[in-house]
């Protein structure tokens, strides 16, 4: 088992220092409850939708991974007057983690493939897919109410990590973790950006909470990790050879019940003749300028940056939205705006006819994901990309934008078994590559069936795959595994009975109207050059808000435009509308667009609403004012302007009226 060396736990005691200042402002310690034990990120399908469903119903939005089982157990009874005999099936899967010792999970699989493709597959510590076995376990012993000594591993053919072996102590506004502890920084439960579990884990150092401190309910992760060993790392005139160290960091807000909003950041730093010492690992969190990967011997490091949102909806077919917006570097001017952008959508409908469940996830990238100029390997550990899964599939260090989709729906029988169909597409645009550019790429495509059962309470699961790579290799697998872990209460029927009481605090609408949007492209760092004139064209909206105070609401919402150049996509990651009066009301919202002028570029945008209320009983109509900041993008098409110094991407400001009508539901 790996160790972290001596010299680096200095930065341990930076993190304990942080810890000692967080315990200052807390709640006085009289009230805090000690370190919780974390669920696996590999459980069975059918206990981990279960586990998901439990979190939704109760209006707990997650933004990272692992889970403290602390965090379950605080859901469930919410949870329990929607679904009881969700309830109680979760409730007797936790029974494991409130004793002193447990040993939670033992969980070997054997499969057998067929087909020439040696693809990764998705967020399994870089399994292959052509590994015959693979076997993960994971256990703890609390002696004291302030300390648990995990234990665990994950193996399979050709790798064995101690990932879940890990010693834990603090309390629930600050819990320590020291040891191979598993990281995911967003919301989507598939498709992480920053950090997931698509590479072996990292011995690590974490500082965080699973008890939400202040009126506000902040939450918050830091770490500091070591990553595998690279070599021909740039230093200055020559290059040198090492493990490049990690930090992350994730704070979170969850101003209201069911609304969460969250920034993370990783950075990648150090790495041979680069490490300097303890002070490096609060420049890694302090620092914020990432530069567009075109020079700097004496750049710090690699920085990638998220902001994600995640809201619940109740009601009788409740469900949530969950947005990431991720950027490579900074784009422009100032330390704010992402660059090289990464963009995931998400929605997950926990229950859909009392007995289904159906989730969506779509991601988009730009290029140069992954790779950097001072680390060859660039976000990499052990061989595998740390953070969303198209980064194991495709030559190694191509930077080249694409998108991904996964879809996902499942069954739960009657007889309390759970199955899951779940499809896989992913593809790259050539047009990122440059003129004239090839590469070997297809369509990748897999289609899986995972069944889920059990036998004296443990879990079973059998799951079949058929597919193409992305380097179109077919192939087709079959997988067998069983939970040897602590037995527990399978569940008997399918979900409970639905409320039927829609409820008055959710409204879906659809908006359809018109807009007028002027485009200008900055030419120079100066300013604007290149102005449209206001133009006219549709505008529809697709949204759902809900009710969290007497006058205030929250909500979501997806736009779709035609302004001058291109089509623009829009999604409000905060919607926010306060009622002045029963038909007048006021809306402010912020988010993230799509500008596809022949590629995709991505920026903010932010801006403020009027809405007249009830015109008709359920119809509104509503102007909003839309301003939209820097949309970028490379110039790899053959019509795009040659590229100034100053400026090596296109930039584009737009600003939008728009006037519609809405019908709510």
């Amino acid at each position: 088992m790996s160790q972290i060396p001596g010299g680096r736990l200095k930065a341990a005691r930076v993190v304990c220092r942080i810890a000692i200042a967080i315990a200052a402002v807390a709640s006085p310690a009289i009230y805090a409850r000690g370190p919780s034990p974390y669920l696996p990120l590999d459980l069975a399908p059918g206990i981990e939708r279960q586990i998901e469903r439990v979190l939704i119903l109760a209006g707990k939005p997650v933004m990272r991974r692992p889970i403290a089982a602390a965090t379950v157990l605080e859901a469930l009874p919410l949870a329990c007057d929607r679904d009881p005999a969700l309830c109680e099936e979760v409730r007797s899967y936790l029974e494991a983690y409130t004793q002193h010792y447990a040993v939670t999970s033992v969980r070997p699989q054997v499969s057998a493939s067929a087909g020439d493709s040696s693809a990764t597959l998705p967020n399994r510590h870089g399994q292959p897919l052509d590994s015959a076995w693979q076997i993960s376990a994971s256990g703890y012993y609390q002696p004291f109410d302030s300390l648990i000594l995990n234990a665990g591993g994950v193996a399979y053919d050709g790798n064995a990590t101690a990932t879940g072996s890990f010693l834990s102590t603090g309390f629930d506004f600050a819990q320590l973790d020291v040891g191979f502890r598993d990281h995911w920084f967003s919301p989507s439960p598939d498709s992480a950006s920053l950090i997931s579990t698509e590479a072996p884990t990292m011995p690590s150092v974490t500082l965080s909470n699973y008890r939400l401190l202040t009126p506000l309910n902040l939450g918050y992760e830091l770490f500091f990790a070591e990553m595998s060993r690279q070599d021909g790392i740039e230093y200055f005139d020559t290059t040198t050879s090492g493990k490049p160290r990690m930090t992350g960091l994730q704070l979170v807000s969850e101003p209201v019940h069911g609304y969460a909003l969250a920034v993370s950041r990783v950075t990648q730093f150090g790495g041979g003749a680069r490490n300097t010492g303890t002070s490096q690992f609060i420049d890694a969190i302090t620092e914020t300028v990432n530069g567009s990967d075109a020079n700097g011997k004496t750049e710090f490091g690699n920085q990638v940056a998220a902001l994600s949102s995640s809201l619940v909806f109740p009601g009788k077919v409740p469900f949530a939205v969950r947005l990431e917006f991720a950027g490579e570097d900074n784009a422009f001017k100032g330390k704010y705006r992402l660059g090289a952008t990464n963009f995931t959508l998400g929605l997950d409908f926990p229950v859909l006819w009392q007995a289904f469940d159906l989730s969506f996830e779509v991601s988009e990238w730009q290029n140069v994901w992954y790779i950097h100029h001072i680390y060859p390997d660039g976000l990499v550990n052990r061989g595998h990309v740390l953070g969303h899964w198209f980064g194991d599939n495709r030559i190694f260090g191509d930077a080249i934008g694409g998108n991904s989709q996964t879809l996902s729906l499942g069954w739960r029988l009657p007889s309390g078994d759970y199955a899951r169909g779940t499809y896989r597409r992913l593809a790259y645009d050539l047009s990122w590559a440059g003129v004239g550019a090839t590469r070997p790429y297809e369509t990748y495509q897999t289609l899986g069936i995972d069944y889920s059962t059990a036998w004296h309470g443990r879990p079973v699961d059998a799951e079949l795959s058929v597919g193409q790579d992305i380097f179109g290799e077919s192939f087709a697998r079959l997988g067998l595994s069983m939970d040897f872990g602590k037995a527990f209460a399978h569940g008997s029927n399918a979900y409970g009975t639905e409320d039927d009481d829609e409820g008055p605090s959710v409204e879906v609408f659809v908006d359809v109207g018109a807009q007028q949007s002027n485009v200008r492209e900055i030419r120079l760092d100066s300013g604007p050059t290149l102005a449209s004139g206001y133009e006219a064209n549709y505008h529809t909206a697709v949204g759902a808000r809900r009710r969290v105070a007497d006058r205030h609401d929250i909500g979501a919402r997806i736009e779709l435009d035609q302004v001058p150049g291109g089509s623009l996509v829009s999604l409000r990651a905060v919607d926010y509308r306060y009622r002045l009066w029963r038909q007048v009301a006021v809306s402010a919202f912020v988010g993230a667009a799509r500008y596809d002028i022949g590629l995709p570029a991505y920026s903010y945008y932010w801006g403020a609403g009027l809405q007249y209320r009830d015109v008709l009983p359920g119809w509104d109509i509503g102007a909003d004012f839309r301003q939209y900041d820097k949309f970028t993008r490379d110039r790899v098409l053959a019509s795009d302007p040659p590229a100034p110094v100053q400026l090596p991407r296109r930039v584009w400001d737009i600003r939008s009226v728009s006037l519609y009508l809405s019908r709510r539901w």
